[in-house]
């Protein structure tokens, strides 16, 4: 780690330090201020460089700041599922719940809305997405393998629901689905193809 700037208070090591840029990059976002490499650099007292020596873009910062700051709505997630314990609901209310929260919490937008500096910016199947689509199936109490999704197969269910998701936020519908009616939706075309997979655990992954 350098030993210098930081406006003179110079972090224990590379843990603090990427701790402090993604602190200073909440603070401006909770402030309703943008945020970019330089203006986090700036208030930090360091240069880009050194951001870039943790993140080395600008949508892998918000990225790793909206991820170390969704614990509010996984927490809400827990609660909302209750003792769900079939997979193809799990995945229902996963995504419809998702959907619902997204006017709430400006964290939740970085990560899943896409034609912003977000997860989905680089794409479905980023790794920061995919890590936000684990954080979400691990709220249940579902024991996954045994449920037919392992390894790869789970990667692709929470590929399917990342797809899913985004394809509703881009495209809302007019009306936009809601409530009872989205969760029938998701239940009448969703849950048949999360259900056929887990009823063939042997399937080769595609």
């Amino acid at each position: 780690m350098r030993r210098h700037g930081w406006s003179g208070d110079i972090p224990r090591d590379d843990d603090e330090a990427a701790a402090r840029i993604l602190d200073a990059a909440r603070t401006a976002i909770d402030d309703g201020r943008s945020v970019t490499i330089s203006t986090v650099a700036q208030s930090l007292g360091i240069t880009r460089q050194t951001v870039y020596r943790y993140f080395p873009t600008q949508e892998a910062l918000l990225g790793a700041t909206a991820l170390s700051s969704i614990d509010a709505f996984l927490d809400r997630l827990a609660a909302q599922l209750g003792t769900i314990d079939d997979p193809t609901e799990a995945v229902v209310e996963g995504i419809a719940y998702t959907l619902e929260q997204l006017t709430h919490d400006r964290y939740l937008r970085l990560v899943v809305e896409p034609g912003k500096a977000s997860a989905f910016t680089a794409g479905v199947t980023s790794e920061v997405a995919i890590g936000f689509g684990r954080s979400i199936l691990q709220r249940y109490d579902i024991d996954w393998a045994a449920a037919g999704f392992d390894g790869e197969k789970l990667d692709g269910l929470v590929e399917f629901m990342l797809r899913t998701l985004q394809s509703f936020i881009v495209d809302p519908g007019g009306p936009a689905r809601q409530g009872d009616g989205l969760r029938a939706y998701l239940r009448d075309w969703v849950a048949p193809a999360v259900r056929a997979r887990a009823e063939t655990p042997g399937t080769p992954h595609r």
